[in-house]
């Protein structure tokens, strides 16, 4: 029964956005795609036509989705950089999406999963299907090589299980990501998400249950009985593409002044752009 519920909500999102989607999927390019129909970490394009209406429905429809800064995408390789938060995966989706509906020239941007994603059954091959790569430094430097879109979480997985109280606060970037954009010659354009942080407020995060599943981390989140996000209002700043000198063996202090300024971009689109909104819903 759940699953015929499913089939028609999918069927009845489908017919309403479908020529959007249809018509930006069109306009991907095709590049990297082998005569199998996949690129070599086995991205299906023809995934996105399953995949796509849904997250496009979320960006219209539920999320109510308004992006800025849109002039600022370049073409070609780049290592798009935001923040991390909400404790659901809705923030990368819609920046995801809006780089395929909204941009000049759509985009498949490659999110980086954390590393114990590629354990989960089935979990892993529909990650891959879609577009989604175990974040390994390698294989986003391969990305990169093919001129690609890669989006990075520099904070990790503690930034999605912020408590309320910490919200729109970055926590400490990596810095892998740095030098693999000097080493492939790579922008860094950031962007900030504005409205994720209220999506699911976490009050606590009960870690010892966590360990038990082999999970890194577990927040407990209020009001929310199941995990389904508030329909808050997302606000999707993309800012200048930041261009740094080096080739990546530069010492970890030329790296960490590089990454501190990334992180102080962001963090400055956030403040200003919470202090430009009247409400979290509207």
């Amino acid at each position: 029964m759940a699953l015929n519920l499913w089939e028609r909500t999918r069927k009845h999102i489908s017919a309403r956005l479908k020529p959007r989607v249809k018509e930006r999927l069109e306009m991907l390019s095709k590049k990297n795609i082998n005569d199998f129909g996949v690129d070599p970490f086995g991205f299906d394009p023809e995934t996105l036509k399953v995949i796509a209406p849904l997250a496009t429905w979320f960006y219209y429809q539920y999320f109510r989705c308004e992006a800025q800064g849109l002039e600022n995408i370049p073409e070609g390789r780049m290592i798009v950089i935001a923040n991390h938060s909400g404790q659901l995966p809705f923030d990368g989706m819609m920046i995801e999406t809006m780089f395929l509906l909204e941009a000049k020239k759509p985009r498949i941007l490659r999110g980086m999963a954390e590393r114990w994603s590629a354990d989960l059954p089935f979990v892993s091959k529909f990650f891959a299907r879609g577009g989604t790569v175990v974040g390994d430094p390698n294989a986003c430097r391969q990305l990169l090589d093919m001129d690609e879109a890669v989006l990075v979480f520099p904070e990790g997985v503690k930034a999605i299980v912020k408590l309320f109280h910490q919200r729109y606060q970055l926590f400490q970037f990596g810095r892998g990501f740095m030098r693999l954009a000097l080493q492939t010659k790579s922008p860094i354009l950031p962007v900030a998400v504005i409205g994720a942080e209220e999506q699911a407020p976490a009050i606590a995060n009960l870690m010892p249950i966590a360990k038990l599943f082999g999970m890194p981390a577990l927040p407990l989140i209020f009001p929310q009985i199941l995990p389904i996000p508030l329909p808050v209002k997302y606000r999707i700043v993309v800012g200048k593409p930041m261009y740094f000198e080096g080739d990546g063996t530069e010492d970890n202090e030329v790296i960490a002044g590089y990454v501190n300024k990334t992180k102080s971009c962001i963090q400055a689109m956030l403040n200003k752009g919470r202090a430009k909104r009247k409400s979290i819903f509207f």
